[in-house]
């Protein structure tokens, strides 16, 4: 048996996703720039698209901006935001566990003469309201927070966050990395207050090289990448039509019968977690219910190292990461469990569990078994 349960990392592409894609690529080839027939047919996907989505969101369909991805979401959110409002204020305040497309973007502004503020996470990985709204000042023109953090599944109480930034001062931007969290939380962008929003499309059974970024209406932000003025000038370059169409499709069959498989995921996620709770020397750090998302378990085993664990289940077809799979390949310590307060040795022996709303309670039976025999024979291994 194989059980993929690395759906943080990347998630396989829906067949209804495929097929138009191949249809894009096949026969619907065109240019959407082009004034004949064929940059129309094109342009229409884009089109269609960009109506999925804005209907999920319940925002403007003007509101959506196609990007490569996640990362390049994040950098013009951030970058653009700052650049556009750096004559109001030159203050972003962030968190101490975010991803690195988020993180360093916020380091290369800082290394402009922007002033920063991380703030701190209890031990769920929660920000404190309260350090938020001490830290606003009047130089404050950004806040940038995740939605769910990509190795624990904490969520953030992004309504109150935007309720402190309303409060303290409306014309600050709030930008909300939504990378983990669309797709498993239904967002409504403008009732909650946020300004900027991104998003990836592989995350979502989506194709890679593909993400948006929502810009509420009237929010000022200067463009990263320049050249032909395509999506209004914000994002110059001949659209992805195959991937923008792949992402659109993704976003539909994924929304169909929405809340049901949520609700499903979750029970799986929890079954997870009591079953593991029961192997001795295990430390859950994610928590169950509403209080985190559902497709996330971090689990960090006493004595075990997280590569060799990581290694020991893929010998089983068992597919899980050491964390963020876009640093997991680097030696080096996760700043969120770090900023959670787990000690050395439990930084070194975490390993992340993430699920689908396609994941099997067989996957997850057949994972339990064999971890049920792994974990004592590596820690006898390592007593030897």
């Amino acid at each position: 048996m194989e059980a993929y349960l690395d759906n943080a990392a990347t998630t396989v592409v829906y067949e209804p996703v495929k097929e138009i894609m191949l249809k894009t690529m096949t026969l619907d080839y065109g240019n959407p720039s082009s004034l004949h027939m064929k940059g129309v047919e094109a342009e229409q996907y884009i089109k269609t698209a960009r109506e999925i989505i804005a209907a999920e969101l319940k925002c403007k369909e003007k509101e959506i901006i196609f990007t490569s991805g996640g990362t390049e979401s994040n950098n013009m959110a951030i970058i653009g935001t700052a650049m556009a409002n750096k004559r109001r204020g030159n203050h972003i305040i962030t968190t101490q566990i975010e991803h690195p497309s988020v993180a360093m973007p916020i380091k290369y502004l800082e290394e402009q003469g922007f002033k920063v503020t991380r703030l701190g996470v209890d031990e769920h990985g929660v920000i404190s309201l309260k350090e938020l709204e001490e830290s606003i000042c009047d130089e404050t023109i950004l806040v940038s927070v995740m939605y769910v953090n990509n190795e624990v599944g904490s969520i953030q109480p992004v309504d109150e966050i935007a309720e402190i930034i309303q409060k303290k001062n409306p014309d600050i931007r709030f930008h909300v990395d939504a990378i983990q969290a669309f797709g498993k939380i239904r967002i409504y962008p403008k009732r909650q207050h946020i300004d900027l929003l991104s998003v990836s499309g592989h995350k979502i059974h989506g194709p890679k090289g593909t993400g948006f970024l929502y810009i509420r209406d009237k929010v000022n932000v200067n463009p990263i990448i320049f050249g032909g003025g395509q999506q209004k000038n914000m994002r110059s370059g001949t659209e992805n039509v195959p991937g923008i169409a792949g992402m659109g499709e993704a976003v539909k069959t994924l929304y169909a019968d929405f809340d049901k498989k949520i609700e499903n995921l979750r029970e799986i996620k929890d079954y997870f977690i009591d079953e593991l709770l029961k192997i001795e020397g295990v430390t859950v750090n994610s928590q169950k219910g509403s209080d985190a998302s559902p497709h996330i378990v971090s689990v960090s085993f006493d004595s075990i190292k997280s590569e060799v664990m990581l290694h020991s289940l893929e010998d089983k077809k068992i597919y899980v990461s050491a964390g963020s799979a876009c640093s997991s390949n680097k030696q080096s310590v996760s700043a969120t469990l770090k900023a959670m307060g787990l000690s050395n040795e439990k930084l070194d022996s975490t390993v992340r569990f993430s699920f689908s709303v396609d994941t099997k309670k067989e996957e997850i039976d057949y994972t339990l078994e064999e971890l049920k025999k792994i974990v004592p024979m590596l820690r006898k291994y390592i007593h030897m």
